[in-house]
């Protein structure tokens, strides 16, 4: 370690996504010293704003926040970030595979193809998840027979209606940024029960966005912290005492060490010792989703004058699987966002750059009408192309890897190693909300450990 920058600190946080700075933020509450290592060169993690070229900001990640993720909220008027409504005002459309539109208004169609075997499956489900255990999953009834089957083998046991089978699995790309197939059914129930229910993690009416961008609250929180960006962690060497951490820069030597980053991000970190076999296994069955979100700028928001909400929802035919008006507060710009989930990104991606584009604005045209085809700015994000995150917008579980893997692997500390992120979340699970929270209970688990008082909540 000739040459590398010699450092101790009393803790090290990795990676400086929102899990990670409200770790650090707790810990300095305390009196606690912490040092954020960070592999990219932004705070903020799977969440991130950028000024297009037109002028507009927008989000080319997380972004929303819904009105029941308090802890989000809390730190934005703390900081005073400011928030505006999403736009929903207007008339919705959904596209069928077939060609066939429904144009729609309110949270949900009032009717439709499929609609009343979708509306019975996920009142089902809504029950089924009320008897999650959210702090200790593994004490759920029947959990291993729950966990062992995939969302999907669910679903057909129910209905074999194609229709609601098509809902239903656009429900999963949108939520999971999965296939039913792949997703442990379980796990579809931990994060229903996560986030209150269907209504609150699947409908938008209600929710929130950010004026200065979602990664607002994460800049804020960060200027009080010691960050190093541009630091990717290169080893973690641990024992019960403490720990040294390797950057391609500097050796950290700490008396706690908490990780925030993806479980698919682990993976680029060695571990001295190897890491627990729960642990690894879980890390094994924990893929980041598949998704990208396109955003194509006009001069006006344009279908708004013809009453149009510009929020659809396609079940197949294109790559394109939800779309909502992204248009900054005053209106000086339209924006539409669309997103391309699961197995469709596979096709999306790999496609040449003019394809992916007028297959996504043709969709927008189907949206908005045809001016839709004519952006003034266009902008791709394929979140399974990230090199730090790989993937987004949440991990998944596969089938298995709850029942085989959860109780140690999940979130239970390694030593004097603490685990915390988005998918360790007993509320808000692989949202915004839950990484904040994830964050806190990783540091009051490394406060208790070091006998400091943990500041009040």
């Amino acid at each position: 370690m000739t040459g590398l920058e010699q450092h101790s600190t009393d803790v090290v946080v990795v990676g400086a996504g929102y899990a990670g700075l409200a770790a650090a933020s707790r810990l300095a509450a305390a009196g606690v010293g912490a040092v954020v290592l960070e592999a990219a060169d932004r705070v903020g993690g799977r969440v991130v704003s950028e000024v297009l070229p037109s002028g507009v900001r927008v989000d080319r990640g997380g972004q929303w926040a819904g009105p029941s993720q308090k802890r989000f909220h809390e730190l934005a008027a703390r900081f005073g970030c400011a928030t505006f409504p999403l736009w929903e005002t207007g008339g919705h459309v959904e596209v069928w595979h077939d060609g066939t539109r429904a144009d729609y208004s309110g949270a949900v169609p009032q009717g439709g193809q499929g609609l009343a075997e979708f509306g019975r499956i996920t009142a089902l489900l809504d029950e089924v998840a009320s008897t999650v255990d959210r702090e200790q999953p593994w004490l759920t009834p029947n959990f291993e027979v729950l966990d062992e089957m995939s969302a999907e083998e669910f679903f057909l046991a129910q209905t074999g209606d194609e229709d609601a089978h098509r809902r239903l699995a656009l429900m999963v790309q949108g939520v999971w940024c999965c296939e039913p197939r792949e997703v442990s059914f379980f796990h579809v129930l931990f994060s229903l029960a996560s986030a209150g229910g269907y209504a609150p993690l699947v409908e938008t009416s209600g929710n929130s966005r950010f004026a200065d961008g979602a990664d607002a609250v994460a800049l804020a929180m960060a200027e009080s912290l010691t960050v190093r960006l541009d630091e990717p962690v290169l080893t973690v060497r641990h024992g019960e005492d403490g720990a040294e951490v390797v950057t391609g820069k500097s050796v950290l030597r700490a008396r706690r060490v908490v990780v925030t980053v993806p479980p698919a991000a682990l993976g680029r970190i060695g571990f001295e010792p190897a890491l627990p076999s729960a642990r690894r296994g879980w890390t094994g069955h924990t893929p980041m989703g598949r998704v990208a979100k396109i955003h194509a700028v006009y001069e006006e928001p344009f279908w708004r004058k013809k009453n149009r909400s510009g929020i659809a929802a396609f079940y197949g035919r294109t790559p394109v699987g939800v779309v909502f008006d992204d248009s900054p507060q005053d209106a000086s710009r339209g924006v539409l966002a669309a997103f391309v989930h699961g197995d469709r990104v596979d096709r999306w991606v790999a496609a040449p750059d003019d394809v992916r584009r007028t297959e996504v604005l043709a969709a927008l045209a189907e949206v908005a009408g045809p001016r839709a085809r004519m952006p003034i700015d266009y902008a791709e994000t394929a979140w399974s192309e990230d090199g730090w995150t790989i993937g987004g917008r949440a991990c998944f579980v596969y089938p298995g890897g709850w029942a085989q893997y959860g109780e140690h692997g999940w979130r239970a500390a390694t030593g004097s190693v603490h685990w915390a992120g988005a998918e360790t979340a007993s509320v808000w699970n692989g949202h915004v909300d839950g990484a904040i929270t994830s964050g806190e209970r990783a540091a009051d688990e490394v406060l208790a450990a070091l006998e400091v008082t943990a500041p009040p909540a």
